[in-house]
C-alpha cells in the first residue's frame, strides 16, 4: 500500500515550532541541522513515547557496515509497506551505503535470490524475510547468516528488524504524509 504524496496531517498532531529547548537540542542532534521529520515531531509531543523511541534508535555506528544496516532497514520497511521510512532511508543513506538503483529496487520487489546481492547479502535478506514472516530463523537460516556475520552482527540484524517493524507500525498507523525529501517506492517492472 503506497501512500500518495499528501499534505494531510497524521492521526496524531505533530509538535510545531518553536520547539521546547530540550526537544530542539534533540532534533538538532538527530537531524544534524535539517528540519525534524514528521515522525519525530509526532513522537516528541509525548514524552514517554519519545524517550522510548529514542532509546531504541540503532543509527549509531554498530557492528554492521552502513550498507548492511541499510539493506536490513530498507527490506524491513518494504516488507511492512512503509514507504515513509523506506523513502527517508533510501534518500539519506542509499548513496553513502553504496546501494545501486537495482539493489534499492530489490529491497522492495526482489528477494534473497535477486542477482544483485552478494552471498552474504542474500543471507541477510533471507534472514530479514524469515523474521518478518515467521518471527524466527530456522537452523539452516541461522547457519547461513552465521557463515557471514558474527554474533554481535546477528543480534544487531534482529534488533534492526524489530525496531524498524515498530517504526513501520508507527508511520503506517499514524498515516504520516511522505517527507518531501524521501524516495518513493519504485514501480514494479
Amino acid at each position: 500500500m503506497s501512500q500518495a504524496i499528501s499534505q494531510a496531517m497524521p492521526r496524531i498532531a505533530p509538535l510545531g515550532p518553536p520547539y521546547p529547548p530540550d526537544i530542539q537540542v534533540q532534533f538538532d542532534r538527530i537531524m544534524r541541522g535539517a528540519p525534524p521529520l514528521m515522525l519525530f515531531r509526532v513522537m516528541a509531543g509525548h514524552t514517554r513515547a519519545w524517550d522510548k523511541f529514542r532509546a531504541g534508535g540503532l543509527l549509531d555506528p554498530g557492528p554492521l557496515s552502513l550498507r548492511q544496516r541499510e539493506i536490513v532497514i530498507d527490506r524491513t520497511c518494504a516488507l511492512n509497506k512503509c514507504e515513509y521510512e523506506w523513502g527517508v532511508h533510501v534518500a539519506v543513506f542509499a548513496g553513502p551505503g553504496k546501494l545501486t538503483e537495482d539493489e534499492v529496487r530489490a529491497t522492495v520487489h526482489g528477494d534473497a535470490r535477486s542477482a544483485c546481492w552478494s552471498p552474504a547479502e542474500q543471507a541477510l535478506i533471507a534472514a530479514v524475510d524469515a523474521l518478518h514472516h515467521r518471527a524466527t530463523l530456522t537452523d539452516t537460516e541461522f547457519a547461513a547468516l552465521a557463515a557471514h556475520y558474527d554474533e554481535a552482527q546477528i543480534l544487531e540484524i534482529m534488533l534492526l528488524c524489530g525496531f524498524y517493524r515498530t517504526v513501520s507500525y508507527l508511520a503506517n498507523g499514524l498515516r504520516l504524509p511522505l517527507e518531501e525529501i524521501a524516495a518513493r517506492f519504485p514501480a514494479q517492472l
